[in-house]
């Protein structure tokens, strides 16, 4: 989805961080849960997502070696000035790049890597981007990395309702350019 940029500015000059709800010309609006369910059939009940952004005991590089089976380096690879994993941040490009394809005869234990890889792209790359293009926080590993079924049981339309307007809040102090988050849901509400 093409996001429309001038669309999103207006609405960010309309947003009223101690209200939160845009100021129109019909009155004051906002988006609800229940409006953020309906356009993205994302569950909204469940369990918050409240992981922990405080790195692990043994390193984030270790959590993820663990749970993928990969190991990540330490210096910056492929023209990057930073490493995959720098700042609690991970590069998703590379951690789709490093698993490469599934092989046809994969074995169950690929496919779950796979899956997972797959999981931190929709969450890291589509529901919950950030700025830089491309790194995710690790705090996300932690959710998408555990039990499958916690997963589930999460309330993700919550999340990325929270998200967005975290964003907007952001973005109405002037320093601030950009908005990160799902912001296309916004788009599509408006």
């Amino acid at each position: 989805m093409e996001m429309d940029n001038n669309l999103l500015t207006a609405m960010v000059e309309r947003w009223r961080k101690e209200t939160h709800t845009f100021h129109l010309l019909e009155g004051e609006m906002k988006i609800t849960l229940k409006e953020v369910a309906m356009l993205t059939e994302l569950p909204i009940d469940g369990d918050a997502i409240i992981e922990s952004s405080q790195k692990p005991l043994n390193g984030w590089d270790q959590f993820i070696s663990e749970r993928l089976g990969i190991n990540i380096p330490e210096e910056a690879q492929e023209g990057r000035r930073v490493p995959p994993l720098h700042k609690s941040m991970v590069l998703i490009p590379w951690l789709v790049r490093t698993v490469g394809e599934l092989p046809e005869d994969a074995t169950d234990a690929q496919i779950e890597r796979y899956a997972r890889i797959y999981l931190i792209c929709l969450v890291g790359g589509f529901l919950f981007p950030n700025k830089s293009g491309g790194n995710m926080h690790c705090m996300w590993l932690r959710v998408l990395l555990g039990d499958w079924d916690e997963i589930g049981r999460k309330s993700w339309g919550s999340a990325c309702l929270a998200m967005i307007y975290s964003e907007l809040c952001k973005r109405t102090d002037q320093k601030t350019k950009q908005a990160g988050g799902p912001m296309f849901i916004l788009q599509l509400w408006v």
